[in-house]
């Protein structure tokens, strides 16, 4: 298949947008950087703790393993623009952000109830005794890199650690970044593998798969809550200024808004502005995924994350999976994030939900 570039010089943009991609439009202009620069490169920077990923010289994410948390994050995310679609904090605050979950910290991968130990909820800021109760995710190693035209890779260990230092998952997880112009796409391909026992994922809402938007892109709100102010210090705000929160989930079954937390589907689109720039994320199931279609905890604060295994708690106890492993036994998981920059029509999202479908193989 033509690499975005190539079909940019070729003058056949319109052509393969058409019979590749629907309805999204793209600028063909170049950005930045020579040509020892061009392209997507995935950069080591292990002494530092991350792996930069760098599209045309400029920074599209960054995998970051640092001590103040308790997960190995993708973050930040930026559009092709180079405009961060993720929350700063607790990692970079900007000014009026909310400063609510810590744990929330770019783009991450993790559970509620692994054996009855809690991934998802750890932070650094919880007192010793209550860390003590949680679980830990660690990096163990970079297994390959690689770049290109327009896509880059990152193949990485990590070690799910329970309470008392023990290892109950290995996680392998494969990242395929991609690029073209107006568009940036993570594929996150995990495989998890149960080590000495039977692993249980009791359903559970705090999964899977999850991202912290920027302020932007939540969803309008009236209620008093906490932000940063210019300082980065958290100020108490009795009620929201919702000014420039422009945010909107959309399903692919056609769910809007609050109503999209809870429901099953195969994709979904939190779309709005950041400044001037017209802005798209979406999140993809795979239909060879564990629980697939995954139901979504997609909350107006700025949390979006699918969970396909947490059916109990999101179902109201309608469904109910309570997904295990046997020791050895692995699973797969498979999702795309995309950050289009400009306006979208819900064809266009479908024509890159089987473009995803068709990229990645069981």
């Amino acid at each position: 298949m033509l690499s975005f570039r190539s079909i940019c010089r070729q003058g056949l943009v319109w052509l393969a947008i058409a019979a590749t991609f629907g309805a999204a439009t793209f600028n063909c202009a170049a950005g930045g950087g020579g040509d020892d620069q061009r392209g997507v490169r995935v950069v080591p920077n292990l002494s530092q703790g991350r792996v930069d990923v760098l599209v045309d010289g400029k920074l599209f994410t960054a995998y970051i393993f640092p001590n103040s948390l308790k997960k190995p994050v993708l973050f930040p995310l930026n559009t092709a623009q180079g405009t961060p679609v993720t929350r700063g904090f607790p990692l970079e605050p900007r000014p009026g952000e909310r400063v609510d979950h810590p744990h929330h910290a770019g783009l991450w991968f993790n559970y509620g109830d692994v054996n009855g130990v809690d991934f998802w909820n750890n932070a650094v800021t919880l007192k010793p005794e209550q860390q003590a109760k949680m679980g830990t995710i660690i990096h163990k190693e970079v297994k390959r890199t690689s770049g290109g035209k327009d896509q880059g890779e990152l193949e990485v260990v990590m070690e799910w650690i329970m309470p008392g230092d023990k290892t109950i998952l290995r996680e392998e997880t494969k990242f395929v970044f991609h690029a073209g112009p107006n568009l940036r796409g993570v594929d996150r391909i995990t495989k998890l593998t149960a080590l000495g026992e039977r692993v249980l994922f009791k359903d559970n809402k705090e999964g899977t798969i999850g991202m912290r938007v920027a302020r932007q892109l939540e969803q309008p709100s009236n209620e008093p809550l906490v932000f940063t102010d210019a300082a980065g210090k958290p100020t108490a705000v009795a009620k929201l200024d919702n000014t420039g929160v422009t945010g909107l989930y959309r399903s692919s079954e056609g769910k809007t808004g609050d109503d999209v937390w809870g429901t099953r589907g195969r994709w979904v689109t939190l779309s709005g502005k950041i400044g001037q720039e017209a802005v798209t994320v979406a999140m993809f199931d795979h239909p060879n995924n564990p629980g697939y279609p995954t139901y979504w905890h997609a909350r107006g604060y700025g949390l979006f994350a699918a969970n396909p295994l947490g059916q109990k708690a999101l179902s109201n106890g309608k469904d109910e999976l309570n997904f295990s492993l046997e020791p050895g036994r692995s699973a797969t998981f498979r999702h795309r994030i995309l950050i289009i920059s400009g306006e979208t029509k819900t064809d266009g999202i479908e024509d890159y939900y089987r473009k995803f479908v068709s990229d990645v193989k069981p």
